[in-house]
């Protein structure tokens, strides 16, 4: 089956006889391929995730998710942000190179993804689908794993033997009849490969095997299958999650462990247990977008502490009973002053040229900044509005505006995500703290 690549807020369609050719706008897909997202955008829905939405009997819209979708029969849709413009003159494959750049350097932060690429410097590292980058590091890192040394536990044994090993089970012995009184029911502890972590990796490993399209991914991910054979696969995938252990002696397995949660599924938007096929994973745009800000923030700003979805402030009390929680994206305290700041994100496009229609911020974004102000700042304080930045369209910061009750300000600046202005962290940060 075909691979499709689209951005946020494309239409899929069936595909039928003399249809246009599938572009980042629009998908032709199979029918089965079609109706399984039929289906699944109706279980998504019954969980509040608005993935798709209906266009008509048979078209369907995305929404601000991004990542990858697998059908049972094979059809794999990419979906990838929608922030570079597409120009007449520009080819629809360096888009496409740009914005997996920008959704894999966006993934790594927000996810923690931290890991390092020696030697290869390839013309075609970002030239691959999301699935296949995944898959790829993951590989690296079971790799560099194996080549270090898997590691070993301890696990308990009962079983039946003709000698004595560890501990002597005599309750069950002396229930024994005389013709197996030579049988020695035993208890003892077997150092093993088989550990939680070690199951984990080795299920994803299948996962692999079986979804690659890539020849080298395929290749490596065949030997390191050969090499790992003696280790199980999980039976429970959520409960060896939660038994992963760290520390000191487990180091590279943390490099390891985030991209083995991609492959098994761990990122979708709700639980498709028994449902989905393959390797999906969808993320929320809006929530990545907010997150990798958030990690920037921390990293360029170190004399404040930055806080992600705080939310320890109510609107409304009801007989003793707080109700309506504030959650602003990130809360900011200077660790050496006074001062305070609340910052919300938002993944969409603005204006700076188009004062008429209050360059695209919405009445409720407005409504939820001086709500943030009142409730976490006493109307005192500077209360900061973050939209991705986009050359020519908003590409600098908006004049300051000033509530008409208190003292609060609110700024409105641009995040450049994909390099395309000069001095980008500089001019983020003055913006934002001056």
């Amino acid at each position: 089956m075909p691979d499709f690549t689209v951005r946020e807020y494309a239409y899929i369609s069936i595909v039928y006889e003399g249809c246009p050719k599938s572009c980042l706008e629009h998908a032709y897909i199979p029918e089965k391929a079609f109706e399984y997202l039929c289906g699944l955008s109706a279980s998504f829905s019954k969980h509040g995730a608005k993935v798709f939405e209906l266009a008509g009997r048979r078209k369907l819209k995305l929404d601000q998710f991004v990542g990858v979708i697998e059908t049972p029969c094979g059809t794999r849709i990419e979906i990838l942000p929608k922030h570079i413009v597409v120009d007449e003159d520009q080819q629809v494959e360096d888009v496409v190179q740009k914005e997996r750049r920008l959704l894999q350097a966006m993934l790594r932060t927000a996810l923690d993804l931290n890991y390092r690429e020696a030697g290869e410097a390839s013309l075609n590292k970002f030239v691959q689908p999301l699935h296949e980058w995944i898959i790829r590091q993951f590989l690296k890192c079971f790799e560099s794993l194996v080549q270090w040394g898997l590691r070993f536990d301890y696990n308990s044994v009962q079983e039946d033997q003709k000698f004595l090993r560890g501990q002597l089970q005599h309750a069950r012995y002396m229930r024994q009849p005389p013709s197996q009184r030579h049988i020695f029911p035993i208890e003892h502890d077997v150092y093993e490969v088989n550990r939680p972590e070690n199951r984990l990796i080795r299920t994803a490993l299948e996962v692999v095997c079986k979804k690659t399209k890539d020849a080298a991914n395929w290749k490596l991910a065949q030997e390191l299958r050969l090499m790992t054979s003696e280790i199980p696969k999980s039976k429970n995938i959520q409960h060896d999650f939660r038994q992963w252990q760290s520390g000191r002696l487990l180091a590279l397995y943390e490099q390891i462990k985030p991209w083995t949660e991609l492959i098994l599924g761990e990122y979708m938007p709700v639980s498709t247990q028994g449902v989905a096929q393959g390797m999906s994973l969808l993320f929320p745009m809006e929530r990545l977008f907010e997150v990798y800000v958030g990690r920037k923030m921390q990293r360029l700003l170190p004399e404040w502490n930055v806080s992600l979805q705080k939310q320890d402030r109510y609107m409304c009390e009801q007989d003793g009973r707080s109700m309506f929680k504030l959650k602003p994206d990130i809360f900011m305290q200077h660790k050496f002053g006074q001062s305070l700041k609340v910052v919300d994100t938002k993944w969409k496009l603005l204006d700076q040229l188009d004062r008429t229609a209050k360059f695209g911020i919405k009445d409720s974004d407005m409504q939820q900044m001086f709500a943030y102000s009142a409730y976490y700042l006493g109307l005192e304080h500077e209360v900061v509005m973050i939209y991705p930045a986009r050359k020519g369209m908003f590409d600098q910061a908006l004049p300051v505006m000033k509530f008409k009750h208190g003292n609060s300000k609110l700024r409105v600046i641009p995040f450049d995500l994909d390099g395309s202005l000069e001095g980008k962290h500089f001019s983020f940060i003055k913006a934002l703290i001056y």
